[in-house]
């Protein structure tokens, strides 16, 4: 396992981040444990969650078992999504990321949050009054360090301009969605991470299983069953570019899971893909990724089964003219 330095924050972090949105849910809690020593075994210090993930168990879970080497982590998590019934159990707003934060401390178990993110952009409540909420919890000591996911390239760009008119501080972490067949981030907000030293932590480098080698266009699954994935993965040309790329595996002598995560991981602005499990099984091959010799020529020759996102302009014209 490699080390990076994440962001500007200074400190390091490995090449894989853990994410453990299946604590408490998809992996039950002696799973959980049995995953979380394989990839402390592995060398993984890194380690994302969300308060919404099974309604708090994976914050409760991942909380025990880092609890005996807690400074020894760097541990991520989320707030914006509803938490309870209430109206004001959501958002951005100062009131709910405080309260949403104090619930995810006596989950984790920790004085502390790493890495804190909003896990959305709120579209009622102003940029500068979100931002003066990751403030607020900073300056109390409860996150460290302040950061969005699922947010837009400009979204990102005028929060950090307004906390650096403030005197507060800065964003240091992102966390897109990004994968073979989701490369909308190549576009703007990976330029833009990498232009203001962001560290970037994308979810999802295997398509949700679309790109484990599993599914073809008529295959069946979660990816056809589960209405967020279906929306997000369904798709044909995602199916033939899946079909593909397991083709190109295959030939290659290389796992698509391993090779789906390295490909992510090897772009210049990424820190660290999110790899998530189910089961051991399942984690093997991520953790596997780390061995993926991913040149700059593998990795273009991968792209290449997937088409290129435009440019932010919309004038393809240009990159056709330079591409010769």
């Amino acid at each position: 396992m490699k080390y990076k330095l994440l962001g500007r924050t200074g400190i390091s972090v490995s090449e894989l981040c853990f994410g453990t949105m299946s604590f408490g849910g998809d992996a039950d809690e002696p799973t959980s444990t049995a995953m979380y020593k394989v990839v402390r075994d592995a060398g993984i210090n890194f380690f994302d969650s969300a308060n919404e993930y099974n309604k708090g168990k994976s914050e409760e879970i991942l909380g025990r078992l880092s609890k005996p080497h807690r400074d020894e982590l760097v541990i991520t998590t989320k707030c914006f999504n509803p938490t309870g019934a209430d109206v004001n159990s959501r958002g951005a707003n100062r009131r709910h990321v405080v309260k949403a934060v104090e619930a995810s401390l006596r989950r984790l178990q920790t004085d502390r949050i790493d890495v804190l993110f909003l896990h959305r952009f709120d579209q009622v409540t102003p940029i500068d009054e979100m931002m003066r909420a990751l403030e607020d919890v900073v300056s109390a000591g409860k996150a460290i360090y302040p950061a969005v996911s699922n947010w837009s390239a400009w979204q990102t760009q005028a929060a950090i301009d307004v906390q650096e008119r403030r005197g507060w501080a800065r964003l240091q972490v992102t966390q897109p969605m990004y994968n073979l067949v989701k490369r909308q981030a190549e576009v703007e907000i990976l330029p833009m991470a990498a232009a203001n030293s962001i560290g970037v932590i994308p979810y999802s480098p295997a398509a949700a299983g679309l790109l484990s080698g599993k599914y073809s266009a008529a295959a069946t699954g979660r990816l056809k069953t589960n209405k967020m994935y279906e929306a997000r993965y369904g798709e044909k040309w995602m199916f033939e570019v899946a079909e593909k790329f397991g083709a190109f595996c295959r030939q290659s002598g290389l796992h698509p899971v391993s090779a789906a995560i390295a490909w992510v991981g090897a772009h210049p602005a990424v820190t660290a893909p999110i790899i998530g499990a189910r089961n051991l099984e399942q984690l093997k091959d991520s953790l596997a990724a780390v061995n993926v010799n991913m040149t700059p020529e593998l990795r273009s020759e991968i792209a290449r089964l997937s088409p290129t996102p435009p440019p932010a302009t919309d004038r393809l014209e240009e990159q056709k003219v330079a591409a010769r």
